[in-house]
């Protein structure tokens, strides 16, 4: 059985993380980005990391930043990983020498096997809905817009929340799934059982065997309503 991984993004306090971490969530994301109601400064980011208990990731996710930021924040806070948002090119995100997930923002003429190629040493593509500006905005894309041929790791991302992410697991089966607005009560603060009600809604996607959901409704949004999906009793 393959476990889908779990990263809450967007901590902005110390019990969150902590929260986050409690209800199973592999990896927290701390946004460096100004303009994001969501950022974080380096010194809440190093209270936010030593708060965390061990075995779970710290990333570090940037929007067109300048090198010298990267930089800093790698040097204090050694991240797991850097995650890049922007127009970043193959060669800005290598220059680091530090593993890395590159976000692409899915809308229908993007070549996602081709961007993958582009960006062939990132540890996985990051797959976000394309809105105005930076970020998916909480809103979910057309999966069917991921090619069958995709061969790459994914992280799935967009819109997800406890409703929905059962759906987006066994349709896509992605390595990992991302989440921010989907557990929230206000933007940056999170919701414990919200967090608690997405991680189980993983969980139950991912003791559903793949065999056995090949051919399942889960119609992609937009695609119309799906069939409502049935997980075994436990």
């Amino acid at each position: 059985m393959h476990r889908t991984r779990i990263k809450i993004c967007g901590l902005t306090s110390e019990d969150d993380a902590v929260a986050a971490a409690e209800a199973g969530a592999d990896a927290i994301g701390l946004v460096f980005y100004r303009p994001s109601p969501r950022a974080v400064s380096l010194e809440r980011a190093l209270r936010i990391r030593r708060a965390l208990p061990p075995f779970v990731a710290t990333v570090a996710l940037f929007v067109n930043a300048d090198e010298v930021e990267v930089r800093e924040v790698l040097d204090a806070l050694r991240p797991s990983l850097l995650q890049f948002h922007g127009d970043e090119t193959p060669e800005d995100c290598a220059r680091y020498g530090h593993p890395f997930v590159r976000a692409a923002r899915v809308r229908p003429g993007l070549d996602l096997v081709n961007f993958a190629a582009r960006y062939r040493i990132a540890q996985a593509v990051l797959l976000d809905a394309y809105v105005e500006g930076f970020g998916g905005g909480g809103e979910v894309f057309d999966w069917s817009l991921i090619p069958r041929s995709a061969n790459f790791p994914i992280v799935l991302s967009g819109g997800l929340r406890a409703s929905n992410v059962a759906q987006a697991v066994l349709r896509v089966r992605p390595w990992a799934v991302d989440v921010s607005s989907g557990v929230e009560r206000a933007k940056g603060v999170k919701d414990a059982d919200a967090m608690r009600r997405f991680v189980d809604a993983v969980r139950a996607a991912d003791a559903i065997p793949e065999t056995l959901t090949q051919d399942c409704a889960c119609t992609p949004p937009g695609g119309g309503a799906p069939e409502p999906i049935r997980f075994p009793d436990t």
